[in-house]
C-alpha cells in the first residue's frame, strides 16, 4: 500500500537523533545500568496540589468537551501573566491552549506558511522545527549561531538571509539545545528586520521561567511587535508537568481564529480537568517554580565543575534551561562516536547535537534533569571514558 510524503515530511531528517536514547530507555526500563541524560524530562513529580486540582476537577465532572482553543479562565490567566511580563495590552481572544508547545509550532506554521514561502530559523534550533516548518510546504532557511561566539546573533547573517519569499523568523530563547537567552540588543535587531520587512516572529519561550541570573524579555513587548509576534508557552518544563501536554500561543485575534479552525480539525479542544490543573498551577505554584529552578541552577553549577576536570571536555554555560552543550572534539571522536562509545563504556545516555544545526557539530547536548548524586556518578563514568581514549587521541 501507499502511503503520503507527509509523513516522512513530519518526521524530519534530524529525528533519528532520538534512536540512541530510545535505546538507552528501553534498557533501564529492563533494569540495566543506565544513567540517562538525553532528554528534558524533568524528573520531579507534578506538585501535589496540581495533581489534586486535576482529580477535584474530573470528580467534579469535568469530563465533557471542552471549548476548543481551551476554557476562557485558562486563556484569561495565560493573558494576564503574559501582559505583566511583556507590557502589552492581552486578550483571552489572543490565547490559545494547545496540546504542547510542539502542537503550538506546528500549528503556527500551517497557518503562516504555504509552499513558496520561506522562514528563517536561529540554529540550533529544536529538532522537530524542520518537521514543523516544512509540513507547510515552506523552506527552512538556517541563520547559524556560531559556537566560537557563544551562539550569539550575527545581525549581518540575518539580514542576508531575507528574500521576498521570508515569511517568518523563528527562534528559541531559551534556546533547547544551548540555554543561551538572546539579550535585549539582539532581540532588537530581530524585531527591526521584522518591521522593515513585514515578517511574522515565532518565539518559542517555553524556557522562560528557568532563566538563572537575569531578567527574562519577551519580543512581543517591544514597540509594535505584539501585533506580529507569536509567543509559545508550555507547562511541561517550568511545573514538572511533561506528560499533561498542555502548551499556549499568544498572537493576534486573527491568527488565533485560524488556529482554532485546526484545532476543531486536529484536536477538539484539551480534558477539562488537564486545564484545571494548569490554572491552579498558573496561579498557585510560582514557589515550586522557583524551587525547581534553584534545583536546576545548583544542578548545572555542579555538572560545569565537575566537566572543569576534564580537559578534553569543554562546557558552555548556560544562561537558563536544563542543557548544557560540550564540545567533545578534542577527544579525538565525532559526536556519534563519543555518544554510541560513552554509552556502551559508561552506560551513560547523552545526545549527539548536531541534529540541533551545523554549528553544533562536534558538540553533545547534556541534561540536567536527575539528581545530583547521579549526576556525579555519570561526570565519573564520562572521566574513565575519556581517560580511556587519551592514548588514541595523543597519537590522533
Amino acid at each position: 500500500m501507499k502511503f503520503s510524503s507527509l509523513t516522512e515530511k513530519v518526521k524530519g531528517s534530524a529525528a533519528d537523533v532520538w534512536d540512541s536514547h530510545y535505546k538507552a530507555t528501553q534498557a533501564k526500563k529492563r533494569g540495566e545500568d543506565v544513567i540517562l541524560l538525553s532528554v528534558g524530562d524533568p524528573d520531579f513529580s507534578t506538585p501535589a496540589p496540581i495533581v489534586e486540582a486535576a482529580v477535584s476537577a474530573l470528580r467534579g465532572g469535568d469530563t465533557h468537551y471542552t471549548d476548543v482553543v481551551g476554557i476562557p479562565e485558562l486563556r484569561q490567566c495565560i493573558a494576564q501573566q503574559h501582559q505583566q511580563a511583556c507590557g502589552q495590552l492581552v486578550s483571552e481572544n489572543n490565547v490559545a491552549v494547545t496540546s504542547g508547545a510542539q502542537n503550538a509550532l506546528f500549528s503556527t506554521s500551517l497557518c503562516i506558511g504555504e509552499k513558496g514561502d520561506e522562514i528563517i530559523v536561529l540554529q540550533p534550533m529544536y529538532v522537530t522545527y524542520e518537521a514543523t516548518i516544512q509540513a507547510s510546504g515552506a523552506k527552512l532557511v538556517p541563520v547559524l549561531l556560531d559556537a566560537e561566539s557563544g551562539f550569539r546573533l550575527d545581525a549581518s547573517r540575518l539580514r542576508a538571509a531575507i528574500t521576498p519569499k521570508t515569511r517568518a523568523i523563528y527562534y528559541a530563547s531559551p534556546s533547547n539545545p544551548t540555554g543561551m537567552t538572546l539579550k535585549p540588543d539582539e532581540l532588537q535587531i530581530i524585531a527591526e528586520i521584522a518591521i522593515e520587512h513585514d515578517l511574522w516572529v515565532v518565539a518559542d519561550e517555553v524556557y522562560a521561567r528557568i532563566v538563572f541570573e537575569s531578567t527574562f524579555q519577551h519580543i512581543a513587548g517591544l514597540p509594535d511587535m505584539a501585533e506580529r509576534t507569536v509567543s509559545i508557552g508550555s507547562m511541561s518544563k517550568s511545573y514538572a508537568m511533561a506528560g499533561w501536554r498542555t502548551g499556549w500561543l499568544i498572537a493576534p485575534e486573527s491568527l488565533i481564529a485560524n488556529i482554532e479552525k485546526l484545532a476543531l480539525c486536529m484536536l477538539y479542544g484539551l480534558p477539562g480537568f488537564v486545564q484545571q490543573a494548569s490554572l491552579y498551577a498558573l496561579k498557585h505554584a510560582n514557589n515550586a517554580v522557583v524551587e525547581m529552578r534553584e534545583t536546576y541552577r545548583r544542578r548545572r553549577d555542579l555538572l560545569l565543575a565537575k566537566l572543569e576536570s576534564i580537559p578534553e571536555l569543554r562546557a558552555m554555560k548556560p544562561d537558563a534551561g536544563m542543557f548544557v552543550m560540550v564540545d567533545v572534539r578534542d577527544t579525538g571522536l565525532e559526536a556519534a562516536e563519543f555518544v554510541q562509545q560513552l554509552y556502551q563504556y559508561a552506560g551513560v545516555s547523552v545526545l549527539d547535537a548536531t541534529a540541533f544545526g551545523a554549528s553544533t557539530k562536534g558538540f553533545v547536548r547534556i541534561s540536567f534533569t536527575t539528581a545530583e548524586s547521579e549526576l556525579e556518578e555519570a561526570c565519573q563514568r564520562m572521566g574513565r571514558f575519556v581517560e580511556s581514549l587519551r592514548p588514541i587521541s595523543r597519537l590522533a
